[in-house]
């Protein structure tokens, strides 16, 4: 049985602060149930240089989520995608080294052939471990959303029970 849901925290920040309020929702997250922090902004926003920043700092690598996942999928049927994809998630996160996984170019987790739900194997896959993960898209009035609206991938969601970290115009000013 899973905890109540829980009150997202969501920071906001620009680009001379990214190290510390990124630093800070990690210790946040370690005492969360999900230790989940979701960095949300969109394409360009600079992500994957605050994923760098605290890379180096805390000693841990970046994860390419589509290329590992790729590789582990590559010799398996369509349904046979779907049904181990949690698993193969949580094996890579599980071999990033370090205290911290962090997850960059989760596009992989979007793809609708796959028919999972992108958040929850994010969740599922921090219960026993710290997971930062990059978010292409926003987070604005509690509501974290993946792809415009008509996408195919177009994706909402308004109980996030996680730390949502902000980065360019997807904050709520």
């Amino acid at each position: 049985m899973l905890p109540p849901i829980q009150s997202t925290t969501s920071i906001s920040f620009a680009a001379g602060v990214t190290l510390t309020k990124l630093e800070e929702a990690i210790q946040q997250a370690s005492s969360q149930y999900f230790r989940l922090v979701i960095l949300a902004g969109p394409p360009g926003s600079g992500k994957t240089a605050a994923l760098q920043s605290v890379a180096q700092k805390i000693g841990c690598q970046i994860v390419n989520v589509n290329l590992e996942l790729s590789k582990k999928m590559l010799e398996l049927t369509r349904s046979q995608r779907s049904r181990q994809v949690g698993r193969l998630l949580k094996e890579v996160i599980a071999a990033a080294p370090g205290e911290v996984a962090l997850l960059d170019n989760l596009e992989i987790l979007f793809d609708t052939s796959l028919e999972v739900e992108p958040l929850r194997l994010l969740q599922v896959s921090s219960r026993n471990r710290t997971v930062v993960a990059s978010w292409s898209g926003s987070y604005v009035d509690g509501t974290l959303t993946y792809a415009e609206p008509g996408h195919s991938e177009f994706v909402q969601f308004k109980q996030v029970d996680a730390i949502v970290v902000t980065v360019g115009k997807s904050a709520t000013d």
